[in-house]
């Protein structure tokens, strides 16, 4: 079986669909030694992302970019030659040719739910063009089971094209690191230990202002004193959360942190009293995994895909109420009996998702629609 699997992506961005593609293509190499693998580059990329000393997986260059207005048959007309067996669509949109059958991931359907929260260029992208991609598929890898029943509900999908496939985190996050580099990483940003932590792009659907309006009323509460830190960078319509930080002349404590990933991201994991999620929705929601792989309690909405990640490790908490987070943040931090119960938990929990497992069920759909 020739499989071809678009790794375009990560030239242009590294969010959380390029590091889904990073981390399940060694996945797959370490698991199928059989079929061939053709990883479509962008020519310009310098970088390779074909896994080392797998010889059954090439790089192989095209020239269309990303999201290009014409990239669905420009695209489509580069892959043809290849004559693939299976193409995988990993960033929501096939090109009109390229593959006898073809895998398209869905992360979430954000741009369906609350079109309010992109930009006119996602809009047009994704919303515009999503219903065709699902037609057209021979099937979907979906993220979540809250995104597969989105996906059946909204769009009448058919539930046996549709496959849970969960995303794992970046092996980093699974290591101990030592107090030395922690307490490094604090001191660089000026930080105390057990702060309250977000991760995440600025944006509205993450919900932020109702975090902030939370966590200035536990201030006045008096029982907790430590900083709210946002680590993320600025996107779609920002101004509000820091409108919001003025209003409540927060200033002095709530922190914007930006350009953090990797180890200096766990050493802040490792260090934060909680992690906080209060997202609009989420197609799966990494950072808490994250988290909960490197000990840190979580509270999460209960929205989209969240509750499934945490699970029982996690407080999952309704968005109608600031007094509920406020009151849930307090006990995380106070509790020390509730922390440790949460932390034991949430390594449990974390263990469950591994990129193993997401590379087996991958392989198992291009055997299936191969067939």
């Amino acid at each position: 079986m020739h499989i071809g699997i678009d790794v375009r992506l990560p030239f242009y961005q590294m969010g959380g669909i390029s590091q889904y593609i990073l981390h399940l293509l060694p996945a797959l190499a370490e698991l199928d030694r059989e079929n061939r693998y053709s990883l479509f580059h962008l020519q310009k990329d310098g970088r390779s992302h074909t896994p080392p000393s797998a010889p059954n997986f090439q790089r192989q260059n095209v020239r269309t970019p990303c999201h290009h207005r014409l990239e669905r048959w420009a695209l489509g007309l580069e892959l043809l030659p290849h004559r693939l067996d299976v193409l995988h669509s990993p960033d929501f949109i096939p090109p009109q040719w390229g593959g006898r059958r073809k895998v398209i991931t869905v992360h979430d359907l954000n741009f369906i739910f609350y079109p309010q929260f992109l930009t006119r260029d996602s809009m047009a992208y994704y919303a515009n063009q999503i219903e065709r991609a699902v037609q057209t598929a021979d099937h979907i890898s979906a993220d979540s089971h809250a995104t597969r029943h989105d996906l059946i509900e909204e769009l009448h999908v058919p539930p046996e094209k549709i496959t849970t496939v969960h995303l794992a985190v970046n092996p980093l996050y699974e290591r101990g690191y030592e107090g030395t580099a922690v307490s490094a990483t604090l001191q660089k940003h000026n930080l105390p230990r057990d702060f309250i932590l977000f991760v995440g792009t600025l944006e509205p659907r993450k919900n932020l202002p109702f975090l902030i309006r939370a966590y200035d009323e536990l201030l006045k509460q008096g029982e907790v004193d430590v900083p709210l830190v946002l680590v993320g960078g600025k996107g779609w319509l920002f101004e509000e959360v820091f409108t919001t930080i003025d209003e409540l002349n927060l200033h002095d404590k709530v922190r914007h942190l930006t350009g953090i990933f990797d180890e200096p991201l766990a050493h802040l994991y490792h260090a934060a009293g909680v992690l906080v999620t209060p997202s609009h929705y989420e197609g799966f929601g990494l950072p808490a995994l994250e988290a909960m792989h490197c000990g840190c309690p979580v509270i999460v909405s209960n929205r989209g895909s969240l509750p499934e990640v945490v699970g029982e490790a996690g407080l999952q908490l309704p968005l109608d109420d600031e007094a509920v987070w406020t009151d849930a943040l307090r006990r995380v931090l106070t509790d020390s009996a509730l922390r440790q119960t949460m932390i034991q938990r949430g390594h449990a929990q974390a263990k469950t998702f591994t990129w193993t497992k997401a590379a087996e069920m991958t392989l198992e759909i291009y055997k299936n629609i191969f067939q």
